[in-house]
């Protein structure tokens, strides 16, 4: 790692936990991000601010001007691109060290299996039920770690589904696909502006914790932030063995 490097992650060197060892390790790593939006945005810039070497984001959508109030990766001069090259462009003048590769149409189900069985963790910053299942399927098939995340109005909620260990839950443990979940959208609900930003920062903590493999993630747990009371509550998570993704 050159000088200049040694200095901008110097601050990450200093922790026991994590020391040069880790920080090269987080340069050699991989993270998949899908969605560039309210909880994108802060995994996005948290991830290439501490040196993951290579993102790669997916997002079809493009920047309107109602996503400024909390997607703090887009600036006014975005409204009208591409959601993940307005992300790969802010994260290149963040951090010009890392590659960012992007995703800019929808991909089906065969693409995105590709890029979770290249990804070393991917985290889940999308925003229906059907993306969140796939995903999860997807994790479960190749093993990668997956970091859930979601937001809406002042409420929140956070989750690490570790697919290297073999009593790891899954999202299907949690949230049973039934056929009928209705969805939740900031543009029919509204959101909290800060609150997307609390929860893609843990979200993005919890992919640096399982990139490095330190502490303790949020495996087995599901974390409930309500913002308008400032109350966070952890609840604890047990595998389904009925469950038709991860079950015996």
């Amino acid at each position: 790692m050159q000088d200049d490097l040694l200095l901008r992650y110097s601050r990450h060197i200093m922790l026991p936990q994590i020391e040069y060892a880790g920080q090269e390790k987080l340069t050699q790593s991989h993270a998949l991000i899908i969605g560039a939006g309210g909880l994108g945005a802060p995994v996005a810039m948290y991830l290439a601010a501490a040196g993951v070497g290579t993102l790669t984001i997916c997002d079809f959508d493009v920047v309107d001007l109602t996503n400024l109030q909390r997607q703090i990766i887009h600036t006014t001069a975005a409204v009208g691109q591409n959601k993940a090259l307005s992300a790969q462009a802010t994260i290149a003048g963040l951090n010009p060290e890392i590659s960012v590769n992007v995703e800019t149409a929808r991909l089906n189900a065969e693409a995105l299996a590709e890029r979770v069985a290249t990804a070393d963790v991917v985290i889940d910053c999308s925003d229906n039920f059907a993306t969140r299942y796939l995903l999860n399927q997807l994790c479960f098939d190749h093993k990668t770690p997956l970091v859930s995340g979601a937001a809406i109005r002042f409420e929140g909620q956070l989750s690490v589904f570790d697919f290297r260990h073999a009593g790891s839950p899954c999202y299907h443990c949690l949230y049973p696909d039934v056929g009928d979940d209705q969805e939740l959208r900031c543009a029919d609900n509204g959101v909290f502006a800060p609150l997307v930003g609390m929860i893609g920062t843990a979200q993005a903590g919890e992919a640096i914790k399982l990139l490095l493999n330190i502490g303790q993630t949020m495996q087995g747990r599901l974390l409930l932030l309500n913002a308008l009371s400032a109350e966070w509550r952890t609840i604890r998570l047990k595998k389904d063995p009925s469950c038709t993704v991860c079950g015996h």
